[in-house]
């Protein structure tokens, strides 16, 4: 989101303009502005988007802005969102969950506090809905757009409870603050009937929208929407197919649903919203990724001397300012030194965050041949250093992860060290282990999301202005291939030219047959191997190693 705070200047000036050549009378007939009611407030677009913008940073994933993150740890960024799972670890680890069917049951009425976000769109849902109906509303391109928005923001905050507590109440409208009110509105909805209604409300965020060329992706659009209900569609589709039978689907023997008197006489044809899913998940996916195309990846891996920049546009697509050209990112937040919107990413990818990378995960990477490491003929060079472990691998792991070879900076005069990591026998390196916050304690560094401009990545917190992506057209690609797979045992042509288009970009052997049958699941190291106890097919196996390596942070 950007706010032009000049404009507040250029509007005081004007003010003033007119205040030389207009009577007092005029000036003291107007409200005061703090005593502005809803009855004065949602005439126009513009409120509209005002009434938005107080909210965007708080729904959509951000982790840029806190300096801070959990536990007290540093931030180096969307490299956090992937903590404590199989792929990335921080430092202080995660003691809220545990094994065996044992878990951490939060404290105070958090389900209530969730409705707080559902409350705010009902709310605008509300007044934009009523206006219109009264005409005291402009029917326009952006009255639509911004109840487009509203629609999405609330899709999103179901989604959150949908993914957190699965059967939930749905409100679809502000509630009294009455008790009877509250109660009578609290009965749980069946999670498949929550998806279908948050696919809803996405279908008239969809049908409202601008598309992603009118702001540049700085605000939500089309696309986004589009992506975010493959994404939801695919999550419930797989969620029902996998836990079928465990109590938490509608229509199981033991789901605790079946008892309450609110649900008597449902009944639930679970295979039959498996499909529903699976196939607007693909229909969703489809809109976006055959609409734009992918950010081109040059396969250089390191800039030249005196470079600000890594000449590489994908490797440039999480380390510049603006993504405002940049038709893959579809929503992305922007940050300003002017504005003192500033994070500290950049130097924490280059000195350390108190976390790290798995060796299994980087052992998931494909060679450039594409065989995994432990095949016959994959060339894997071993992990004694490395720059071996990258060695004619996928190009996502030699662009986003640090080895010796990487400069740091690209001043031949600079006195500082110019690689992160001392090659065997060297000893001029940036990394020290004597100051917890600065280490990698796997030895697996991020590297994505860090920049050549000096000016952000200094020994000094807060300098960051690389914007963050947070919707990529990449994703859309992976959602219908895994949707197409999961649907029909099989990938259909345009699933299968999506691999082939991930594949080429990250300078890995487009055929993909070769790493199926090269692969052995037993010699996978992560858990994508399986869904709940059962191995998957090493089919639908490698199109989840394929969106772990594309889409990891």
């Amino acid at each position: 989101m950007k706010i032009n705070i000049k404009s507040i200047g250029a509007c005081a000036a004007l003010a003033l303009a007119c205040f030389g050549t207009t009577s007092c009378n005029d000036a003291l007939d107007l409200k005061p502005v703090n005593q502005i009611t809803p009855d004065d407030f949602y005439k126009s677009a513009d409120q509209l988007a005002a009434y938005l913008n107080n909210y965007y940073a708080g729904y959509l994933s951000n982790p840029y802005t806190d300096m801070f993150h959990v536990e007290g740890r540093y931030n180096d960024g969307m490299a956090h969102s992937d903590a404590n799972t199989d792929i990335f670890v921080q430092g202080n680890g995660n003691t809220r969950l545990y094994s065996d069917k044992h878990w951490e049951v939060p404290s105070g009425k958090v389900l209530q506090g969730y409705y707080g976000g559902v409350r705010i769109y009902n709310f605008l849902l509300d007044k934009i809905n009523k206006s219109l109906a009264a005409n005291t509303l402009a029917k326009d391109a952006a009255v639509k757009n911004y109840l487009g928005e509203a629609y999405f923001f609330r899709a999103l905050s179901y989604f959150n409870l949908l993914a957190n507590y699965g059967d939930v109440p749905v409100v679809k409208e502000v509630l009294p603050d009455e008790n009877s009110a509250i109660v009578q509105n609290s009965v749980r909805t069946p999670r498949n009937e929550v998806a279908r209604f948050i696919l809803t409300d996405l279908d008239s965020a969809i049908n409202n929208l601008y598309n992603r060329s009118v702001f540049k992706g700085q605000r939500v659009n089309k696309e986004a929407a589009l992506l975010l209900k493959s994404r939801i569609a695919l999550f419930e589709a797989t969620f029902e197919k996998y836990h079928k039978g465990s109590g938490r689907v509608p229509g199981d023997a033991n789901w605790p649903g079946a008892r309450m008197t609110y649900n008597q006489g449902k009944t639930f044809n679970i295979d039959g919203e498996i499909s529903f899913f699976l196939q607007e998940a693909m229909n969703a996916a489809k809109q976006v990724a055959d609409k734009v195309e992918l950010t081109a990846n040059n396969h250089k891996m390191n800039p030249d001397d005196g470079q600000t920049t890594s000449r590489n546009n994908y490797f440039e697509m999480f380390s510049q300012p603006s993504l405002a050209e940049v038709p893959e990112v579809l929503l992305w937040r922007q940050y300003s030194s002017a504005l003192s919107i500033t994070h500290d990413v950049p130097m924490r990818t280059k000195v350390g965050c108190n976390d790290g990378f798995t060796r299994a995960f980087t052992q998931s990477f494909l060679m450039a041949n594409g065989k995994p490491i432990y095949a016959a003929g994959s060339g894997y060079q071993g992990d004694k250093t490395l720059d071996a472990v990258k060695s004619n691998r996928d190009e996502r792991l030699q662009l986003f992860v640090w080895g010796e070879s990487n400069k740091v900076d690209t001043d031949p005069a600079a006195s500082k060290p110019r690689k992160l990591y001392a090659a065997p026998g060297d000893t001029l390196s940036y990394i020290t282990t004597s100051v917890v916050e600065t280490r990698c304690i796997t030895g697996y560094q991020p590297r994505k999301y860090y920049t050549y401009d000096y000016a952000q990545s200094m020994n000094d917190e807060l300098r960051g202005t690389n914007a963050c992506p947070i919707f990529r057209t990449a994703e859309a690609m992976l959602n219908y291939m895994e949707a197409c797979y999961e649907l029909t045992g099989a990938l259909d042509a345009t699933a299968q030219g999506y691999w082939k288009a991930l594949r080429k970009r990250a300078g890995v052997d487009v055929n993909y047959q070769t790493t199926i049958d090269a692969t052995d699941l037993s010699q996978e190291g992560d858990w994508s191997v399986y869904s709940g106890t059962t191995p998957v097919s090493t089919t639908l196996y490698n199109i989840r190693r394929e969106r772990m390596n594309e889409l990891f942070s």
